[in-house]
C-alpha cells in the first residue's frame, strides 16, 4: 500500500473552539476571524450614532427643500379638487387630455378676469381707504379714551406715521428692491404650482393605480375603494370651500351696497371671500376688518355689519356649510378644530387648508378599517 502523502493528510492543528448564542459550541478553523457580536455595546453604539446622524441629515434635506415640497403640496390638493371636473367632462365623452386642457384653461380665464376686472377696482378702493385713515384717526382723536390712552403711549401717532409716511411698505417688503423680489417669488411660485397641477390633473388615474400596486394583492381592492373615496372626500371638499366663500363674498357685496358702502364695496367682498377660506377664523377675520372700517366711517353702519354677520355666520354654519359639506368631510367639530389649529402650526395658512380633508382621510382609514378589526378581536 502506498503511503498518504503529506498534501493528502487532514491537519493535525487544532482550531477554536467559541460558543454561539446558543450555548453550542462551534469549531472555526484555524486563520478565521470569529463573527461579530452584534449585541456587543460597541456595535449597538456604532450603528445607532450611524442611524441618528443619518436621520439628521435626511432632516436637514427635508427642511431645504420645504418649500419647494410645499408647492407640491399645493399643487397636489388643487389637482384633486379640479378632478371631479374633469371626471365630469370625461363623462360627457372627452378624452382626459382634452379634459383637463379645457378645466386649466377655464381656471385661468377665470382668474384672468378676475386680474382684470376685479384688480383695478380693488386697488382704488384699498387707495381710497388708506387715504381715508388720517381722517378717521382725526375723528377718533376726540374720543375721551382714546385721548387717555393717546396721551400715554402716543398711538395714534405711530398709526398715523406708519401709514402716511411710507414706512410700512417698508418695514414689510424692505423697500422697492424687496416689493420687486417679493412679486417675482409670487409670480414663479404660481407658475410653479400651475405646471404641477397640469401635470397631476393629466396623470393622476396613474399615479393612483402605481399607488395601489403597493398593496397586496389581495387587498388591492379594499385599498383602492378607500383611495378613491378619499380622493372624492378631499376634491369635493375644495369645491365647496370654494362654494362657501363665494357665497360669503356675494353676500357681502349685495349687503355693502345696500348699507351705503359702494365706495369700498368690491374691495371688502374680496377680503371676505379670500379669508373665509381659512377654516375656523377666516370667516371671523373677514367680519372684523369690514366692521371695523364700517365703524370708521359710520357708527351706525358699523352696528348694521355687526347685526349683518353675527346672522350671517348662522346661516353659513348651520344652512350653506352642511349642505355644502354634506358629500365630503364627514367629522365632529372638535376634530376641525384640533387639525386646524396643528395644521397651521406646522404650515401656516396652508397647513390650516389642508389639514381637515386630512383628518377626514385618516377618520375614514380609522372607521372602515382600524374599528373592524378590533371588533373582530
Amino acid at each position: 500500500m502506498s503511503r498518504p502523502t503529506p498534501k493528502d493528510r487532514p491537519s493535525k492543528r487544532p482550531g477554536r473552539v467559541t460558543r454561539t448564542a446558543r450555548g453550542d459550541f462551534d469549531q472555526i478553523p484555524s486563520g478565521s476571524s470569529p463573527p461579530l457580536n452584534r449585541q456587543s455595546p460597541f456595535v449597538l453604539g456604532f450603528f445607532g450614532a450611524v442611524g441618528a446622524l443619518l436621520a439628521f441629515w435626511v432632516a436637514e434635506r427635508v427642511l431645504a427643500i420645504g418649500s419647494i415640497l410645499v408647492l407640491v403640496v399645493v399643487a397636489m390638493f388643487i389637482a384633486v379638487g379640479l378632478n371631479p371636473l374633469v371626471e365630469l367632462f370625461e363623462r360627457r365623452h372627452l378624452r382626459r387630455g382634452i379634459a383637463v386642457l379645457l378645466v386649466i384653461a377655464i381656471v385661468l380665464g377665470a382668474v384672468a378676469l378676475f386680474v382684470f376686472a376685479i384688480v383695478p377696482v380693488v386697488s382704488e378702493q384699498v387707495t381710497r381707504l388708506v387715504d381715508q385713515v388720517p381722517t378717521w384717526i382725526h375723528d377718533l382723536r376726540h374720543n375721551k379714551t382714546i385721548q387717555h390712552y393717546d396721551q400715554k403711549y402716543h398711538i395714534l401717532s405711530h398709526l398715523q406715521d406708519l401709514v402716511t409716511g411710507g414706512t410700512l411698505p417698508k418695514k414689510v417688503f424692505g423697500g422697492i428692491v424687496g416689493v420687486g423680489l417679493a412679486v417675482l417669488s409670487a409670480l414663479v411660485n404660481v407658475f410653479v404650482v400651475i405646471v404641477l397641477t397640469l401635470y397631476f390633473l393629466a396623470s393622476l388615474p396613474a399615479m393612483r393605480r402605481g399607488a395601489y400596486r403597493f398593496a397586496p394583492a389581495s387587498r388591492r381592492e379594499r385599498v383602492a375603494d378607500l383611495g378613491d373615496r378619499i380622493l372624492h372626500n378631499v376634491g369635493a371638499y375644495v369645491l365647496g370651500a370654494f362654494v362657501v366663500a363665494m357665497c360669503a363674498g356675494i353676500s357681502t357685496l349685495v349687503f355693502l351696497f345696500i348699507v351705503g358702502l359702494s365706495e369700498y364695496a368690491v374691495a371688502l367682498a374680496v377680503v371676505v371671500t379670500i379669508l373665509d377660506v381659512i377654516p375656523m377664523i377666516g370667516a371671523t377675520l373677514g367680519a372684523v376688518v369690514v366692521t371695523a372700517i364700517a365703524f370708521a366711517t359710520d357708527p351706525r353702519t358699523g352696528l348694521f355689519c355687526v347685526v349683518f354677520f353675527v346672522l350671517y355666520q348662522q346661516v353659513e354654519n348651520y344652512v350653506v356649510y352642511p349642505r355644502v359639506m354634506s358629500r365630503s368631510v364627514d367629522i365632529p367639530g372638535w376634530l376641525i378644530v384640533i387639525a386646524a389649529l396643528i395644521g397651521a402650526s406646522l404650515l401656516g395658512v396652508v397647513g390650516a387648508l389642508l389639514a381637515i380633508p386630512t383628518a377626514a382621510a385618516l377618520l375614514l382609514i380609522v372607521r372602515e378599517v382600524v374599528v373592524p378589526r378590533q371588533a373582530l378581536r
